[in-house]
Parts: structure tokens; C-alpha cells; sequence
């Protein structure tokens, strides 16, 4: 029994980091549909509202990185596309590691 525990412990920890670094991607559209829904929200639209902009601003965050960096003609372009979206991935995932080898770990 003690041996299947550590399979499944491993096994879950694997997944999640697997998932992890598979939405590190959408971090920083995530990051924008938040700020952007959470404004809407304030201001008075209401919760669908608030939800709807948010998701607006998440896809079209999406939507403009990823034709930027495949239409960018020069490299310090691409590479300040690419340094807008590994910084929020960075501190997802760093957080993200830290959760989980805190969850995995007794204390």
C-alpha cells in the first residue's frame, strides 16, 4: 500500500506540473481578462458584464500576441513579445512549484 501511495503521489505531481507549464501560456491573457473584468465589475457593469469583458480582453490579449509574434519582421519585436508573456508564465510557474512542493512535502 505504501508503494502505490508514492506511484500516485508522483503521478499526481507529474500531472500538475505537466499542466502547469501547458497553461503557462495563458497566463498573461488570464492576468488581463482579471484586471480588466474586475474593473468592469467596479464600475457597475454587473457580474455577466464583468465576466463577458473579461473574457474579451483575455482572447483579444491572446489573439494580438500571437499575431505579433508570428508577423514581426524584427527580432527585438518577437523577443519583447515573448518577454511580455514568459514574465507572467515565470511567476505563475514559480508559484505554481512552490504550491506543490509545499503540498507534497510534511512539514
Amino acid at each position: 500500500m505504501l508503494v502505490l501511495n508514492i506511484v500516485l503521489l508522483l503521478v499526481t505531481v507529474g500531472f500538475l506540473c505537466w499542466l502547469v507549464f501547458t497553461l503557462a501560456v495563458y497566463a498573461l491573457p488570464l492576468l488581463a481578462g482579471v484586471t480588466v473584468g474586475v474593473w468592469a465589475y467596479e464600475t457597475g457593469t454587473g457580474a455577466v458584464g464583468g465576466v463577458l469583458l473579461g473574457a474579451v480582453a483575455a482572447g483579444a490579449v491572446a489573439i494580438v500576441g500571437q499575431l505579433a509574434f508570428a508577423f514581426a519582421r524584427p527580432l527585438w519585436v518577437r523577443a519583447l513579445v515573448a518577454a511580455f508573456f514568459a514574465g507572467p508564465a515565470a511567476i505563475a510557474g514559480y508559484a505554481a512549484t512552490l504550491g506543490i512542493t509545499r503540498f507534497a512535502m510534511p512539514s
